[in-house]
């Protein structure tokens, strides 16, 4: 919602600034869907040409975080520290009954109260993949941090790949508008010999192609990339957060404390109250009593 209402701030400023200076919007109108052939169609050409399939797909569907914001709220973050939870202490008390549900998840009872978390592949891997480390004695508290961190940061620039995407096009818009405005320029050297007001109106067509190059590329491309960045980076705390408490567990720390390392190094906006946190384990407790 946030995104749509900037994009409409955006238009009503630049235009309606420009109509209120007395400018006339015929000559843009006219222009822009030749100039927005010339610009969008060959910046859609470079990304083409400078990604592979997978790289689109996956910066066509980061698009839509500008508009529908980070994937994990404050709610799954609970979710998160109780499911851990559970599989921290069945690990402690009965090491042989994890197995089932660290090596078919999908059909696990405990992955099956949290669906959401369930759907997601790289969380689950990552629970899945260190708890059966640590049952096959790889259990080095440094090592296993260290791994996970590389894992994370490889997730990651991975997770970034459509904001540097958007970003690129972004860098290439204002050039590309330049492209537009000299082919303009060629244009209207051609036709020298008309009257001045047709002059004018084509050379101010002309410039409409360095105007959309730069305002597409600081009115939106340069944006969204940042949005991206930002809304994925959001995220991120959600599979630091499985770090956090998995590593605090193989050091040994009784489980109400693993939880709590954790619950503490989640960002505050987005972080479970210590409360609501002892509700939730509370109603486990209770259920597995």
């Amino acid at each position: 919602m946030i995104g749509i209402i900037g994009i409409i701030v955006i238009f009503v400023m630049v235009f309606g600034g420009f109509v209120l200076a007395g400018g006339h919007l015929e000559i843009v109108l006219h222009s822009l869907p030749y100039e927005m052939i010339i610009i969008g169609g060959s910046s859609v050409g470079a990304f083409v040409i400078s990604s592979d399939f997978a790289t689109i797909k996956h910066t066509l569907k980061d698009v839509l975080k500008v508009f529908g914001g980070t994937k994990w709220k404050p709610a799954d973050f609970r979710d998160l520290l109780c499911l851990l939870f559970e599989l921290i202490r069945l690990a402690r008390q009965n090491p042989v009954a994890i197995e089932e549900h660290i090596e078919s998840p999908e059909i696990s009872a405990i992955f099956g109260k949290y669906p959401k978390i369930l759907k997601d592949h790289e969380a689950v891997g990552l629970i899945c993949d260190t708890l059966r480390s640590a049952s096959m004695n790889y259990d080095d508290p440094h090592q296993v941090e260290e791994v996970l961190e590389k894992q994370l940061e490889a997730n990651l620039h991975h997770a970034l790949l459509g904001s540097h995407a958007l970003q690129a096009i972004a860098d290439a818009l204002p050039a590309l508008g330049i492209v537009a405005a000299v082919l303009g320029v060629i244009k209207t050297m051609g036709s020298i010999d008309q009257p001045p007001e047709i002059l004018g109106e084509m050379i101010g067509g002309a410039l409409v192609g360095t105007f959309l190059g730069v305002f597409m590329a600081y009115g939106f491309a340069g944006p969204f990339a940042q949005k991206v960045k930002s809304v994925v980076e959001e995220d991120s705390h959600f599979y630091k957060l499985i770090r956090e408490v998995l590593v605090a567990n193989l050091h040994n720390h009784a489980t109400n404390i693993c939880i709590e390392v954790g619950r503490q190094n989640t960002p505050h906006h987005i972080r479970p109250s210590f409360s609501e946190l002892e509700e939730a384990l509370k109603a486990i407790k209770q259920e597995a009593a």
